[in-house]
């Protein structure tokens, strides 16, 4: 009982007495006795009066146990004190007092039960901990002696076991800390060779090994340096990348994919390569032009380092700039090439990275590298475009930085041929169409083309004005395609190219099919193979004499000799077979013995006629040519200048040759000159043969004559005051009419008035056309669609017209070789009236023969300098005869008497002129026989068929048809009725004037 007061006293309890012994001022309540109490429950009190005495208590007194009652109720009272009202006030205190006291008896009282039974076990408890205090006093003593017996013992040897353990892990991780601060030197081994995804490897592992121990002070600084390290390791990856820009290499550029693959960098990898692609292309060109520029400058103390490209581009001198461009070019495509091997690179990679195996089956490809293949997807297909654009640019720097309109045409053909190749590049790298340097390449070639083109028409005018037209020398099998200038158009299709070149060219353009990449992926350059290519092949187109062999020019002549043995009736076949003016095929040898007698090719093979101004426009056109295939956007004002060489060309020999008031060549030669002119312009039967309507030039041509006239010929520049009149802008686009050499002589008539001259200049504008034609269907796929009409139109109406040039040409010297005015004086004095019927024909008819034959042996000579084709024979002979036939008419309409027996002897004249003039000549029919035998015969005509004649014949002149109806039928009708024919006539004539 002791000790559980004694644990009351520890805990801070106490008995219920010494609790309420402790009780404040407030709580120290007197408490009654058992007489009081006894008396408070023996006192009826009513339990509402004794609430409300207890309710009338002020608050004060239940406020705090620090309250002081005593003070509190000294403090109330008043300064003057009453008895009375202090004994009243006293009574209330005692009242409520009682009422107080009262109340906490019962609350005693009706506790006290409950009071009691914790009491009891307060006790209870007591004696348990006095037992609990018993145990472990017991437990603590046996405690210690397991601790002296057993613990110390057995635990220290686990503690040793523990440490030593310890000790162990601590020998380990500081052998791989000094592993670790080894590896810098096997990093820097690994990095020397260029193992860069090992060294990398072997960083990561030991960044890991060091974050293992972080706990050591040592490590700290070993972290930061294998950071440094791990950082100068990435610097070295970066310049490898860089290398891989210029010469890509395999197994060099899979190192270092891998390394980047390990940093886990792969999408900063691509992003750094394309910024190396775009810096090595600035470095290349910037490098090769700066070496060129250096060079040319020689000691020059020029800052040339310092320079923008641009500017740099500007000092490069016309004699190196080929080089350089091409040295540019050379340099553009490896850097392109390497490009090409990075994306082949990462399509084959990708490809093996997606092929299934077992061990993919087993792990499914994360979103990671799928997001990194499709990054490095993207920007590869994004960075062809990219790069090409920076290649345009350089590119188009360098082209613009200089003026290449004095370029020789050679020069700036290669210039465009370079670039033509490196836009198929682009076109292969990318599928760029090179807007760029189409664009600048446009500029520079419309500038150079306007410059050459004026400076070429200026000399081929220089050309025709110094020209003899005598016959240049080629070999019968000449094509266009054997000329340098036309080998672009594919030379092994041309017969002359031997079987061997045939097979490399076949090659060659199976090797084409390839694309250039393709070609060049090991080794070499496609601008490299440009320039090789240059120089192979030679010329071998003219003849040595302009015979072939001596043998077959002699058989030429043995032929010509012996025509005379072949029968009439194969000459008379062949005749109406060929009759016309289609143009000369080549003849085979065995076949020469059956040509005709008009045909005066008997000299020469079969070469093509042309003069060397001819072959200079040929060249021109193959050079425009080249320009045009190369260069699409100026295809038309290539086509439109090349149109202006044949414009001019035709009509220079129009100008010269087909005008009939052609100029007096020299001064020395006017009174020879005025007198053929003359003859010319005067002569009768020429004079109807035009106003009969058989005109010598056509309205197509005379169409184009004028357009040529208008559009290209600068005629104020022979007039004197040449810079008064017209815009220099539109005369800076003319070219001055071209002037006939002094050394050319038209006047002669033992040359047939120049006829060889006239020949060649006809028959190689012939040429030139058919070459024209030949060409057509290559310059149609040039031309663009809307601008195709033009080339119509160009080949519809002047190409065509060529050949029509023969005719007034060939007429000039048709109406000079024969003198046609003798023969009107002659029958003139031919006594028509006559009353016998004659059986000899007149004198006339044999002069004119005569003159015929002189005229064939003429042509015979000529044939001998200048193979005459048959067109041109037959053109002459038949423009001749037409002549000498209205020259007939003519002369038959100036008879003022005329018998019947007169007009037989017409008839006998004319027809023994065609007897003898169909032995001279194979042309079939005659021209003009019926025009003079249908004169003839209306002198039998009667009144009423004259009339009908009339009207139906108007190709006859108003004189002569009067001279029908005067001469005929003057005897044998009357005044009124010759009066209404003659009215018929001038009806008829009437619309002409």
């Amino acid at each position: 009982m002791q000790k559980i007061k004694s644990l009351m006293a520890r805990q801070g309890l106490k008995s219920p007495q010494e609790s309420m012994a402790d009780l404040s001022p407030v709580e120290n309540l007197r408490i009654p006795s058992k007489e009081e109490l006894r008396e408070l429950r023996e006192q009826p009190i009513d339990p509402q009066a004794e609430q409300e005495i207890i309710d009338s208590i002020e608050e004060v007194y239940f406020s705090n146990d620090s309250f002081d009652m005593v003070q509190h109720e000294l403090e109330k009272l008043p300064p003057e004190l009453n008895l009375q009202e202090l004994e009243e006030y006293r009574d209330k205190l005692k009242r409520q007092q009682a009422a107080v006291s009262k109340k906490v008896a019962d609350l005693i009282l009706e506790k006290q039960p409950a009071y009691v039974k914790e009491l009891e076990r307060v006790t209870a408890l007591q004696t348990n901990l006095q037992l609990a205090a018993v145990i472990c006093t017991n437990a603590r003593r046996q405690l210690s002696v397991a601790k002296e017996g057993f613990t110390e013992a057995s635990l220290g040897l686990l503690a040793n076991q523990r440490r030593r353990q310890l000790l162990t892990g601590l020998l380990k991780s500081l052998r791989t800390i000094k592993t670790l601060q080894r590896t810098d030197v096997r990093l820097s081994e690994m990095l020397e060779e260029e193992d860069y995804p090992g060294a990398i490897q072997l960083c990561l592992e030991c960044q890991k090994a060091a974050s293992t121990f972080k706990h050591y002070s040592c490590i700290s600084e070993l972290n930061s340096k294998l950071q440094d390290t791990l950082e100068q390791i990435e610097e070295q990856l970066d310049v490898a990348l860089s290398k891989t820009c210029k010469h890509f290499d395999v197994s060099h550029y899979t190192k270092v994919q891998l390394a980047y693959t390990l940093l886990g960098k792969t999408q900063t990898a691509m992003d750094q390569l394309h910024m190396h692609f775009t810096q090595a292309i600035h470095n290349t060109v910037f490098q090769v032009v700066l070496g060129y520029v250096e060079l040319c400058a020689g000691n020059a103390d020029t800052k040339f380092q310092k320079m923008q490209y641009k500017d740099l581009c500007t000092h490069i001198t016309p004699d190196s700039y080929i080089p350089c461009l091409t040295d540019l070019c050379k340099a553009l495509w490896e850097v392109m090439l390497s490009y090409h091997h990075t994306m082949q690179w990462h399509e084959e990679h990708d490809k093996q990275e997606t092929t299934p195996t077992p061990e993919d089956a087993a792990v499914a490809e994360s979103d990671e590298l799928a997001v990194d293949r499709s990054y490095v997807k993207k920007k590869l297909e994004h960075g062809l475009t990219r790069i090409w654009q920076d290649v345009q640019l350089k590119v188009k720097a360098y082209i613009l930085g200089t003026d290449m309109s004095n370029f020789k045409y050679d020069d700036f053909i290669v210039v465009l041929d370079v670039i033509s190749r490196l836009m198929q590049v682009g076109e292969e790298f990318c599928g760029s169409k090179s807007e760029v340097l189409q664009e600048s390449i446009k500029r520079q070639s419309v500038n150079y083309f306007k410059n050459y083109h004026r400076a070429r028409l200026e000399e081929l005018r220089m050309f025709l004005e110094n020209e003899t037209w005598e016959l240049c020398p080629v070999k019968s099998n000449f094509n266009i395609a054997q000329l340098h200038e036309f080998k672009f158009m594919g030379q092994c299709r041309s017969p002359s190219v031997s079987p061997s070149r045939q097979a490399a060219s076949l090659s060659s353009s199976a090797q084409e099919e390839l694309s250039l990449f393709q070609q060049y992926q090991r080794e070499g350059n496609p601008f490299e193979m440009h320039m090789e290519h240059k120089e192979e092949e030679t010329e071998d187109v003219l003849a040595s004499n302009g015979y072939e062999s001596d043998e077959l020019e002699k058989s030429v002549y043995q032929d010509y000799d012996s025509d005379s043995d072949v029968p009439e009736e194969l000459k008379q076949d062949y005749v109406d077979e060929q009759t016309g003016d289609a143009p000369l095929k080549s003849v085979p040898r065995e076949t020469m013995r059956t040509k005709k007698k008009s045909d005066y090719n008997l000299n020469k093979t079969n070469a093509p006629i042309l003069t060397n101004t001819t072959l200079n426009v040929i060249r021109l056109v193959g050079k425009y040519m080249q320009m045009m295939n190369i260069l699409k956007p100026i295809a038309f004002d290539v086509i439109h200048c090349v149109s202006q060489l044949f414009d001019y060309y035709l009509y220079a020999v129009y100008t010269f040759f087909g005008r009939n008031d052609m100029p007096v060549p020299s001064p020395s030669l006017q009174a020879h000159g005025s007198r053929e002119a003359g003859t010319a312009r005067v002569v009768g039967p020429a004079c109807l043969y035009e106003s009969s309507g058989l005109g010598l030039i056509s309205s197509r041509l005379r169409t184009t004559l004028n357009r040529i006239q208008e559009s290209l010929i600068d005629m104020e520049a022979v007039g004197e005051n040449a810079g008064v009149h017209g815009p220099a802008e539109d005369r800076k686009e003319k070219v001055p009419s071209p002037h006939l050499s002094q050394l050319v002589v038209l006047t002669n008539s033992g040359t047939l008035y120049g006829l060889a001259q006239r020949v060649v200049a006809t028959e190689s504008l012939v040429f030139l056309a058919e070459q024209f034609e030949s060409l057509q269907s290559h310059l149609d796929t040039m031309m663009p669609a809307a601008k195709k009409p033009f080339l119509q139109q160009f080949y519809s109406q002047t190409v065509s017209t060529a050949s029509e040039l023969r005719k007034p040409i060939y007429w000039i010297v048709a109406a000079k070789a024969i003198d046609y005015e003798q023969m009107l004086l002659m029958m003139a004095g031919v006594k028509w009236d006559i009353r016998e019927i004659m059986s000899q024909h007149n004198v006339y008819v044999d002069v004119l023969l005569k003159e015929f034959e002189q005229f064939n042996k003429r042509l015979g000579e000529v044939s001998r300098h200048v193979r005459i084709p048959l067109p041109v024979s037959n053109v002459l002979w038949e423009h001749c005869i037409r002549l000498a036939n209205r020259t007939l008419v003519e002369g038959y309409a100036n008879v003022k008497k005329c018998s019947n027996e007169g007009r037989a002897l017409m008839q006998l004249d004319f027809q023994q002129f065609l007897m003898k003039l169909e032995k001279l000549t194979d042309l079939r029919p005659i021209p003009d026989k019926e025009f003079v035998e249908t004169y003839i015969k209306a002198y039998y005509l009667t009144e009423n068929d004259m009339e009908q004649f009339i009207k139906n014949h108007r190709e006859y002149s108003m004189k002569q048809l009067a001279n029908l109806v005067n001469v005929c039928l003057g005897s044998h009708i009357n005044k009124k009725a010759r009066q209404k024919l003659l009215a018929a006539i001038d009806d008829i004539d009437r619309p002409k004037r």
